[in-house]
């Protein structure tokens, strides 16, 4: 479980106007991982995984940068059969590349939306919409 989740650095910048077409690409990769301890019923050994979440405008208008780190605890054999496939393949088990995938998009494309407003950045999400709704003699005109 994943039993803490923190930004070390968060920087957004804009370097010119959103102007036409813009690619908007974010992705994320895990960095590092570290063999830690947590205060928990005495200290246990636990997971420090490093990450780095970038959001990328093309045309170069602009970017959003972050990094951070989460802390993953389970038994202490598993943490340390994770540590070691980390030494040997650079890799984690699927399941916890998806529990630390998930949660990092999820904390990471919320603070990169606000830091991206913050310096008028397209958002790098779609954000839903209001649409006003179609009057009844509308309706009828509609071929599809």
């Amino acid at each position: 479980m994943i039993v803490n989740f923190v930004f070390d650095k968060m920087s957004a910048e804009k370097t010119g106007k959103a102007v036409g077409n813009i690619n908007i690409n974010h992705n994320f990769n895990i960095t590092d991982v570290e063999l830690t301890e947590i205060a928990f019923q005495g200290s246990k050994p636990a997971l420090k995984i490093l990450f780095e979440f970038r959001v990328d405008y093309e045309p170069k208008i602009g970017s959003v940068e972050m990094n951070g780190h989460l802390v993953y605890y389970d038994n202490e054999e598993e943490i340390k059969k994770l540590q070691t496939q980390w030494k040997k393949e650079k890799k984690l088990s699927t399941g916890l590349t998806t529990l630390v995938a998930n949660t990092i998009l999820s904390k990471a494309n919320i603070k990169a939306l606000i830091l991206s407003q913050e310096v008028n950045l397209p958002p790098q999400i779609q954000l839903p919409k209001v649409m006003p709704a179609m009057s009844p003699d509308k309706k009828s005109e509609y071929i599809g």
